[in-house]
């Protein structure tokens, strides 16, 4: 259990993190989400005690800087470059090993694990940024950890190892770990996160399930196609709080209720439906709307002055 409080830190007169606190629960995938600039990284080093501010994180009772051998307990990783330069792949892992007290055999399951040991003597300052990534989480499961937490993990992973990296998180959570993962891939969020904690310029904006999420943050649609949609939608105006528009010559697409009450509408008007649907929006929809104010650097729309 990770347990955040009151987390903060200021550059001079720039507020990065302002008074965050959450949750992070054993046997679920926690995503973090936030614009650039919202104070992510900064978080992720203040609850590692890399960067001192205000607030604490305990990770089971205890802080970061507290526990004797982090690696065996808390997998981290915030940078994926972050290697020795002159060291292998292997030797790297050997020596963060050696400092923790993990077996040297442990070394070669993890490259195995992660799909590099046929790379495992090479240095990693010729490593794609897919390679260094897959390096990075092998650093972070060295000690069989039951905390991860990871910073934009699947940065320069093609499709297979995205797909990859979100099984093996959902697997290491269903194990009952913690994980604790910051991603700028929200459809990929969607797939592999059980809770988000979502900020903006440094304020908590949500922090609850991933359907909660959507919910609170978008409306759902109901869809219904029907050869009386102009019959329907007549029918469907005269219910307090319904809007419909048109979603086709024989379709609409109606807010303000659910699908039942829709059918209900129909069967009572005479009308035969060929399709009646929900239609949910998408987390990305719903983390546009919810982070829109928090963004800090806004591009111009496509078309604007060079």
């Amino acid at each position: 259990m990770i347990t955040a409080t009151g987390l903060g830190k200021r550059y001079g007169d720039k507020v990065a993190v302002d008074d965050l606190s959450f949750e992070v629960r054993p046997g679920t995938v926690t995503g973090f989400l936030g614009p650039n600039g919202a104070g992510k990284s900064t978080t992720m080093r203040l609850m590692l005690d890399l960067d001192r501010g205000t607030g604490e994180t305990l990770f089971d009772g205890r802080r970061f800087a507290s526990i004797r051998h982090p690696m065996r307990e808390i997998g981290a990783v915030l940078e994926a470059r972050a290697v020795h330069p002159t060291r292998t792949a292997r030797n790297h892992l050997r020596m963060l090993a050696a400092g923790s007290g993990i077996p040297a055999t442990r070394v070669d399951e993890v490259l195995e694990f992660v799909g590099i040991a046929e790379v495992a003597r090479r240095k990693p300052k010729g490593f794609s940024l897919g390679m260094a990534q897959r390096l990075g989480l092998a650093q972070a499961l060295l000690g069989d950890p039951s905390t991860l937490i990871l910073d934009e993990p699947a940065n320069g992973l093609d499709p297979h190892g995205i797909h990859w990296l979100r099984d093996v998180l959902r697997a290491l959570a269903g194990e009952g770990r913690t994980v604790f993962v910051s991603s700028h891939l929200l459809s990929e969020m969607s797939l592999m996160a059980d809770r988000l904690v979502v900020v903006g310029r440094g304020r908590m904006i949500y922090n609850g399930d991933v359907d909660g999420f959507v919910r609170e943050f978008t409306s759902s649609t109901v869809l219904v196609r029907s050869p009386k949609a102009d019959a329907l939608a007549a029918a469907l105006r005269e219910v307090t709080g319904v809007t419909t528009e048109p979603a086709g010559s024989d379709a609409l697409r109606v807010a303000g209720t659910d699908a039942a009450a829709v059918g209900e509408v129909a069967f009572r008007a005479g009308v035969m439906l060929h399709e009646l649907s929900t239609t949910t929006a998408s987390l990305e929809a719903a983390f546009m709307t919810a982070t829109g104010d928090a963004e800090e650097y806004v591009a111009q729309a496509p078309g604007g002055a060079a």
